[in-house]
C-alpha cells in the first residue's frame, strides 16, 4: 500500500508541476464535489512543489480553496437544482415528508453558518454538506463565505504539511492524520459552545 501511495504522490508531482496551478483547482473541485479524490493526495505535493521554489505556497494555498469552493457550488447547485423538487416527488419512500424539508431549510436559516464551517473541516461530511445547504436554499453568500473558511483552514494544512515534509510521505501522512484528530476536536469544542450559547441565548429571551 505504501508503495502504491509513494507511486501515486510522485504522480501527482509530475501532473500538477506541469499543470501548475490550474491543475491544483481541477484536483480540488474533483475533492469537493462528488468524486472520492482525496485533498491528502493533491496539496501537500503542490506544497513540496513550493518549498523547492518551483511553486508559491500562498498561490497553491489559493488554488486549492479556489478549488474547493468551485467543487461545493456545483454540489451546491446539483442540490438546488434537483434536490427539493426529488425529495417532494419521491420522498414519502425514503421517509421525507414536505414538513421535514421545511424543517431543514429553518435550520438551515438558522445554523447553517455553523454546520458548512465545521462540516468542510470533517473528513467524508467536507464533499457532501454542500448538499442539505442546497436543498435548504441557504444563502449562497453565507454558504461560500464559510466553505472557504472552512476549506482554507483544512488546504493550509496540507499545504504546510507539504512544504515541510514533503520530501517524506510517511511524515506527511503521519502529520496529516494529526491534525485531522485535532481539527476533529476544534469542530467538537465548536459545536458545543455553539450549543450551549445558543441555550442560553433562548433562555434568555424566555426571561425577557
Amino acid at each position: 500500500m505504501t508503495g502504491v501511495l509513494h507511486y501515486l504522490v510522485d504522480f501527482l508531482v509530475s501532473t500538477i508541476g506541469k499543470m501548475g496551478y490550474p491543475g491544483v483547482v481541477a484536483l480540488m473541485f474533483l475533492e469537493s464535489s462528488f468524486f472520492p479524490f482525496p485533498s491528502e493526495v493533491v496539496v501537500p505535493p503542490a506544497g513540496y512543489l513550493a518549498s523547492l521554489g518551483r511553486m508559491n505556497l500562498w498561490a497553491v494555498i489559493a488554488s486549492g480553496i479556489l478549488g474547493s469552493l468551485l467543487g461545493a457550488w456545483f454540489n451546491y447547485w446539483v442540490a438546488v437544482k434537483f434536490g427539493r423538487p426529488f425529495f417532494e416527488k419521491y420522498g414519502r419512500y425514503f421517509g421525507v415528508t414536505p414538513s421535514s424539508l421545511d424543517k431543514a431549510e429553518r435550520f438551515f436559516a438558522r445554523h447553517g453558518h455553523v454546520s458548512t464551517f465545521t462540516g468542510r473541516l470533517l473528513p467524508v461530511i467536507r464533499q457532501y454538506v454542500s448538499l442539505p445547504a442546497g436543498v435548504s436554499r441557504m444563502s449562497l453568500w453565507s454558504f461560500s463565505l464559510y466553505t472557504a473558511l472552512g476549506s482554507g483552514i483544512w488546504v493550509v494544512v496540507l499545504a504546510l504539511a507539504g512544504y515541510w515534509f514533503g520530501s517524506n510521505q510517511d511524515m506527511v501522512h503521519r502529520v496529516v492524520t494529526k491534525a485531522s484528530f485535532g481539527l476533529i476536536a476544534f469542530v467538537t469544542l465548536i459545536v458545543v459552545g455553539y450549543v450551549v450559547f445558543m441555550l442560553k441565548k433562548r433562555n434568555g429571551e424566555r426571561i425577557s
